[in-house]
């Protein structure tokens, strides 16, 4: 499964982007907008925070506790629940906040403020994979749970520790941790989410594991059902209803997903040219990859590179 998980992770270029630590005084609502292939994270140092979500949960975090937001989505953080929030952008404008220290909010009283490290994660544009389809709408992890997970909670700890020091290197710290603690956190929350563990399993089944680890190694080799129920010693039928069940798709689709997926990461690392990659995908001409490439992401790969 670490192959697996480590090649997805790296192919949906999985980055910490920017991060912030907050000091804030109640009264305080703030609106965090939604953000298209990005994960949000928010880890309470001192006091307490309230998140609201879009669907109407509601999630009261008290020290130590983490929330991640790994699809992006809008939410609203305050220091209680029923406040008006204000914009996200409008905050930072009225606090002239300009990134550098503290986000601070109000001047109360500095032992009952909410002090925070927030951080925003990204994936590469088009990103996907039933992982990430798979991934509930928040991950919200208490001390008690950490304690339970000795790298999330040392990771976290870390986080912490570099946050508040502001020293050089500090941001490039938070950044490389806060993607370990993702992948952590994923990993401990398929405990509680059906829909992941379900995706973890497929990666884990002796047979269907197999058979993922086949279309990783080679994506360009010319797969098909049969090809792939042969190698794995399954029937056709067997293995493409328990890939379909375990996985969510159909064997084919993950394997033209996937060649596409990695013809993404190619385009953004900008080594090759299109033939090149059109190959490495597995496409017989330039031409079928731009096709299969603008149907899936609506622009040309050649569009694509110079966005």
């Amino acid at each position: 499964m670490s192959d697996i998980l480590s090649d997805v992770f790296e192919t949906i270029r999985l980055r910490g982007m920017l991060y912030f630590r907050t000091d804030y005084s109640p009264p305080w609502a703030i609106t965090v907008p939604a953000y298209e292939q990005a994960a949000r994270f928010h880890l309470v140092i001192q006091g307490r925070c309230h998140i609201g979500l879009a669907s109407g949960r509601s999630i009261n975090l008290g020290p130590g506790d983490l929330a991640l937001i790994p699809r992006g989505q809008q939410h609203v953080l305050a220091d209680s629940a029923g406040r008006t929030p204000a914009p996200l952008e409008r905050v930072v404008q009225e606090s002239g906040y300009n990134g550098k220290g503290a986000f601070v909010i109000g001047k109360g009283d500095p032992q009952a403020t909410t002090q925070m490290v927030c951080g925003h994660l990204g994936f590469s544009q088009g990103a996907d994979h039933p992982l990430l389809r798979a991934l509930p709408e928040v991950i919200v992890m208490t001390q008690a749970d950490r304690g339970r997970h000795p790298l999330l909670d040392e990771s976290l700890h870390l986080v912490a520790r570099r946050a508040f020091a502001d020293e050089l290197g500090a941001a490039a710290s938070i950044s490389r941790l806060s993607e370990v603690f993702f992948i952590e956190a994923v990993r401990v929350s398929m405990e509680h989410h059906a829909p992941l563990a379900q995706v973890m399993k497929a990666m884990t089944d002796f047979q269907i594991g197999r058979a993922l680890e086949l279309v990783h190694k080679a994506p360009e080799d010319p797969w098909s059902v049969d090809s792939l129920a042969k190698t794995i010693g399954m029937s056709r039928s067997r293995f493409a209803k328990r890939f379909t069940d375990l996985v969510g798709i159909a064997p084919m689709t993950y394997v033209s997903e996937w060649r596409l997926q990695k013809a993404l990461l190619r385009l953004n690392r900008k080594e090759v040219g299109i033939k090149e990659i059109a190959a490495q995908a597995g496409y017989q001409s330039a031409a079928a990859f731009s096709r299969a490439f603008s149907q899936r992401f609506g622009v040309p790969p050649t569009e694509y590179r110079s966005m």
